[in-house]
């Protein structure tokens, strides 16, 4: 019997209740269900701009170089490399807990394309986004979800993280509550 591949682009760790949600969605499918997780690398780069933002303006006027020779690049990068591989472990464990068979993988390249080409891969039935709420970018339809609805051809569902079915029902897919 052919599995049934259902593909995860996830933007965090996923919590144990989080597998659940998404092992319960799947339950009584006759065919066994495989996950292929997809965590995007931390963003090197936005980190750094984060941290140069909290330089005060008096500090790089004063030595922009010397600003920037105190940010060790290799080690960002490295602690980003590091942080998402222990989410990645963490979000596939979680899924195992809940009785899903799953695998991943940690991609650097652009999320909506990892998801087009893991779907092509692993012929997935289909797809599941769990982010954070994007309010902004979910109603402007720039966000993860409606760019993969536009891409790939597979039914699209989007969860958010960390809220039961329950919570995300009534306000509209992806609003908690505006």
């Amino acid at each position: 019997m052919e599995d049934y591949d259902v593909v995860l682009l996830v933007e965090q760790a996923l919590t144990p209740a989080d597998a659940a949600q998404v092992r319960s969605l799947h339950e009584g499918l006759d065919e066994p269900v495989t996950y292929h997780v997809l965590l995007p690398l931390e963003d090197a780069a936005a980190r750094i701009e984060s941290a140069m933002g909290s330089i005060s303006a008096g500090e790089m006027m004063a030595s922009p170089a010397a600003a920037m020779s105190e940010v060790d690049l290799a080690a960002v990068r490295r602690d980003c490399e590091e942080r998402s591989s222990a989410d990645l472990r963490a979000t596939l464990e979680a899924l195992r807990a809940a009785g899903a068979k799953a695998r991943g993988e940690v991609v650097s390249e652009s999320p909506i394309d990892a998801l087009e080409a893991k779907v092509k891969a692993v012929d997935g039935r289909e797809a599941i986004i769990l982010t954070r709420p994007h309010v902004v970018a979910e109603f402007f339809h720039v966000d993860w979800t409606s760019r993969a609805r536009r891409k790939i051809g597979v039914p699209v569902l989007h969860l958010l993280e960390h809220e039961n079915f329950d919570e995300q029902a009534g306000w509209g897919e992806g609003v908690t509550g505006v």
